[in-house]
């Protein structure tokens, strides 16, 4: 059975490794519980939509040239680990962070942002009680969060983020943004064109 030192021996090991930035994960995912992924899956499915791949193997880089990685970090219950992805983000590759937590006292969001500070950190309340917990950074020691449950707007930013150094993931979000307004002229054409009950009936079929 995996240990926590053994993931936190792994992840040091990456970080001492000096790998080519271009087959490291450019974005980590971390949540404090399993529990947490039904509402983090949104962030997977924009970094997926985007054209990132999952990256679970660090010496074996997918063919995609932006990847993801993710892991279940929790603030309270293995603080160790936590401190050790965050000290080891910047030399393991990693750009941005996005960190999920639930709870009132939702810290890994928090606590990851100072630890990996200057990596941005996007926090993501699991729940609604979590919000103020996550956005409650002092001063000197900031974090961009997103409403409670928008993993999904999340990865958006963090992409947004790793636009500004690479053209492809700009590209890839003007051509997103294009599909959703795309999305919405079709919709008001149909509603207008079909009447109400014409256009309910095309959801139907």
């Amino acid at each position: 059975m995996t240990t926590v030192q053994d993931l936190i021996d792994r992840i040091e090991a990456e970080a001492a490794a000096d790998a080519d930035p271009e087959t490291t994960p450019d974005v980590g995912i971390i949540m404090g519980s399993d529990s947490d992924l039904p509402v983090m899956e949104g962030a997977y499915e924009a970094l997926d939509e985007l054209g990132f791949a999952e990256q679970t193997d660090f010496g074996d880089a997918p063919d995609a040239r932006f990847t993801y990685e993710s892991y279940v970090v929790s603030a309270h219950r293995t603080p160790e680990l936590m401190y050790a992805y965050g000290e080891t983000a910047r030399a393991r590759g990693l750009d941005v962070i996005i960190a999920g937590a639930g709870g009132k006292s939702a810290d890994l969001p928090n606590m990851t942002a100072s630890i990996a500070y200057p990596i941005p950190v996007i926090g993501v309340p699991v729940q609604e009680k979590s919000v103020d917990s996550v956005i409650g950074m002092p001063t000197g020691a900031p974090i961009v969060a997103v409403d409670a449950g928008k993993s999904f707007n999340a990865a958006l930013s963090a992409a947004q983020v790793l636009a500004r150094e690479h053209d492809a993931i700009a590209d890839r979000l003007v051509a997103y943004h294009e599909d959703l307004k795309g999305g919405v002229a079709a919709d008001s054409a149909d509603l207008h064109d079909l009447g109400i009950d014409g256009f309910r009936a095309r959801g139907e079929e």
